[in-house]
């Protein structure tokens, strides 16, 4: 093989890998169930890391500082903003690529439907993944959730707001959604997303605290005003 194509060998190899890591989830999950999938998942998950960045240290020559690569906990403020705001992009391009292939493959209703199923499962873990980094107990609560929309990837990218704030409740506003800015300049109509936003919302409030429900406010197709595309109420009923 030549550099090149060993270099593409390579990418495909750590393509697979995340792949297999995904496949062994599902099927945890399936056997015990997602609250046991995740226990487990978090042992792996803490042990594989370990062992691989100690090995990719080890051919690749780089220093690890407290289990992390140097080189990245050494990156300036501008250099690490870059990267966070590159995995996001790159994260909410990969799901419009999904969307178009199954849209291209068959039509928008399916699309759609594997969309709205895709964010029944990543929501919650992307909760359960805000829970672990920031130690955040089961229940919570109000504050909890508000500090955990902080870090979801979306708030790498998108502009966001809390509003209407009380002791059990708050207003969460998409002020400037990417995907349908995008849509917007090339003048067309919102994408309809609010079948998506009601699981992915709902899922990750109820993964933060099982007590708070989610109220949709107004997402596309409702109409919304031009300061905002979707506003969501969360509140802990007294």
């Amino acid at each position: 093989m030549t550099k090149v194509e060993i270099a593409r060998l390579i990418l495909d190899f750590t393509h697979r890998l995340f792949m297999h890591h995904a496949f062994w989830f599902a099927e945890v999950q399936k056997k015990f169930g997602a609250e046991r999938a995740y226990e487990i998942m978090q042992q792996v998950y803490e042990t594989t890391s370990d062992i691989q960045l100690k090995r990719l240290a080890k051919i690749l020559e780089f220093d690890l500082n407290d289990g992390l690569p140097a080189p990245l906990v050494n990156m300036n403020d501008d250099e690490i903003g870059k990267l966070l705001e590159g995995i996001s992009v790159n994260w909410l391009a990969n799901d419009g690529v999904w969307f178009q292939a199954v849209e291209n493959a068959y039509d928008m209703a399916d699309a759609k439907h594997c969309n709205d199923n895709a964010w029944e499962q990543f929501s919650p873990f992307e909760a359960w993944s805000i829970k672990k980094h920031l130690n955040l107990p089961n229940n919570s609560g109000i504050e909890g959730l508000k500090k955990a929309f902080q870090y979801r990837i979306y708030s790498f990218i998108n502009k966001q707001e809390i509003v209407e704030e009380t002791e059990n409740s708050f207003v969460f506003r998409m002020v400037d959604c990417r995907v349908q800015a995008a849509r917007k300049r090339k003048g067309l109509d919102d994408y309809p997303c609010k079948s998506g936003g009601m699981v992915e919302y709902t899922k990750f409030a109820e993964t933060i605290d099982s007590r708070i429900k989610t109220e949709c406010i107004a997402c596309p197709p409702d109409n919304h005003p031009e300061e905002w595309y979707c506003a969501w109420r969360f509140k802990i009923e007294d």
